[in-house]
């Protein structure tokens, strides 16, 4: 699939087959994430994949509701940005963790998977930080899920190009 497929094709996925993508699918898409812009190198992210028992750790501290919903996909991976503390430089460090995110979430669409970004706000949580070893300095860009499609998610109206387009002298 080439590259303008994917990003026309992709959509959010909030059902999944069982089956987990495989470590090494996984580990490939990850690999493409490394090649996402990022000023003076800094390489920001950081990306965990959530195993069954830190999963069912997560599970039990972040309550019923939400357990539900971390359950939807078979394959989880945190992504994180890890920050200097430099104002200018966090800002671009996030964006491109972000940009990062979503070469996982192109190449998981390229691949036929299902994905689904998101940003638990349960994931702030100290007790969640904690049993994730998320360091201080370390902030949640999102939560990948990713899986087997079950279904096709309708194409969403989107804004006209003219209605973000602004072409100035």
């Amino acid at each position: 699939m080439d590259v303008e497929t994917a990003i026309r094709s992709r959509r959010t996925h909030k059902q999944f087959g069982r089956e987990p993508v495989d470590e090494a699918v996984v580990r490939d898409l990850l690999d493409l994430a490394r090649f996402a812009p990022n000023h003076k190198l800094t390489q920001p992210w950081r990306f965990r994949l959530l195993g069954r028992e830190t999963r069912r750790r997560i599970d039990d501290a972040v309550g019923t509701k939400e357990a539900m919903k971390l359950g939807r996909a078979p394959t989880l991976i945190l992504a994180t940005a890890q920050l200097s503390g430099d104002a200018h430089t966090d800002q671009e460090d996030l964006h491109a963790t972000a940009c990062a995110v979503y070469a996982v979430l192109l190449g998981a669409t390229a691949r036929g998977l299902a994905s689904y970004w998101r940003t638990p706000a349960a994931l702030e949580e100290p007790a969640v930080r904690d049993l994730l070893g998320l360091e201080t300095n370390e902030q949640v860009v999102s939560l990948i899920h990713l899986g087997p499609v079950m279904s096709m998610p309708p194409v969403k109206e989107r804004s006209s190009l003219d209605d973000v387009l602004r072409s100035l002298p």
